[in-house]
């Protein structure tokens, strides 16, 4: 079963988040505070889906709005997607991006997705290819954090 998180699952979504983040060897600077203002908190910035499973989560996606003109609409971009070890090649993740883009259509109308691979992680983006994803060039993902962007904040 595929169903919205509530603040009962706060830990869960930590735990499978941190995992997530150790199997890409990517830094989790997220704390459970964080997690719940973006999910749970008067202003949204995220929100997310859990696959449950008996004992512990199976999977979970965690997603967000994005508007483009070039698209012509809104979109849902897909930040977070995890599929424990042993549900891994199941059809779980293709489940959860299903569910995800139901949810952002309902939510705020979604015509589109966008989730960003790393070049190393195959089976994902052998994933992603089966399901009719598309690299996104010309474009170049960047990003502007820490002190550059608390100085950019800042009125001039």
């Amino acid at each position: 079963m595929i169903r919205p998180v509530n603040e009962a699952d706060l830990a869960a979504i930590d735990a499978a988040l941190r995992s997530l983040g150790h199997d890409l060897g990517d830094p989790f600077r997220a704390d459970s505070e964080t997690l719940k203002m973006a999910l749970f908190g008067p202003h949204p910035s995220a929100w997310a889906l859990i696959a449950d499973g008996p004992t512990a989560p199976r999977g979970i996606a965690v997603f967000s709005p994005v508007f483009s003109t070039v698209r012509g609409g809104a979109g849902v971009y897909v930040s977070d997607l995890w599929v424990s070890g042993d549900e891994r090649g199941n059809g779980l993740g293709s489940s959860l991006l299903q569910a995800t883009a139901e949810q952002a259509g309902s939510l705020w109308g979604a015509i589109f997705m966008r989730l960003a691979v790393y070049d190393h992680n195959t089976a994902a983006r052998a994933l992603y290819d089966r399901l009719g994803f598309e690299p996104a060039g010309p474009e170049t993902t960047m990003v502007i954090t820490g002190q550059a962007f608390e100085q950019m904040r800042r009125p001039r």
